[in-house]
């Protein structure tokens, strides 16, 4: 299950055997319940987690009591608060398996001396958080330059296995509409 991350690693990254073998000690790994919460709100966000399989999200309880998606991450994502995990203060956010999962965690400090011990994982860890950043741009642009049915549009289209997978009221959830309304706009799709 390791060869998952040892992959992506050098998708960014050149690692040795020997070196990816020292670099593994730094990472726990969990097996995730479905449903099983692995941060809510209040707590000190003390870990980054990385799907070797499975599919996680983030979500936050707007003012009106609702839980609101702002981030999936399925096999070879990462998914933390960045804020709360790098100031280890407490979360506004909880983290929640949406199906059964495997992923493996690290704490902020040893994810340092992973850094301080290993430079090369500095330019994998860049790459990851680039790219994270380039997702959540391309987010906002949707959000202010689509409708909402525009945005499921674009989210099918980009990513169909992706919204196969997902249940419908979690998508709802992160496009921001009640799964009623995505109920509706998915028969116009079909007809």
């Amino acid at each position: 299950m390791l060869d998952i991350f040892k992959k992506h690693i050098t998708k960014f990254a050149q690692v040795s055997d020997n070196e990816f073998e020292e670099i593994k000690k730094f990472f726990d790994t969990k097996v995730v319940a479905k449903k099983e919460n692995l941060l809510e709100e209040g707590q000190v966000c003390r870990h980054h987690y990385f799907v070797l399989n499975g599919l996680l999200r983030k979500f936050y309880i707007n003012e009106k009591g609702i839980e609101q998606t702002t981030e999936f991450a399925i096999e070879t994502w990462w998914l933390t608060d960045n804020f709360a995990y790098e100031h280890q203060v407490p979360t506004e956010f909880y983290i929640q398996a949406v199906e059964k999962s495997m992923i493996l965690y690290i704490t902020q400090q040893k994810q340092e001396k992973l850094l301080e011990e290993f430079p090369v994982m500095e330019r994998y860890f860049r790459f990851v958080y680039q790219r994270a950043y380039a997702a959540a741009q391309k987010r906002i642009k949707f959000l202010f330059s689509f409708s909402k049915e525009e945005f499921y549009f674009q989210a099918v289209k980009n990513h169909p296995e992706f919204v196969q997978r997902v249940p419908q009221y979690l998508i709802a959830s992160y496009l921001g509409f009640t799964p009623e309304y995505l109920s509706e706009i998915r028969k116009r799709l079909l007809s």
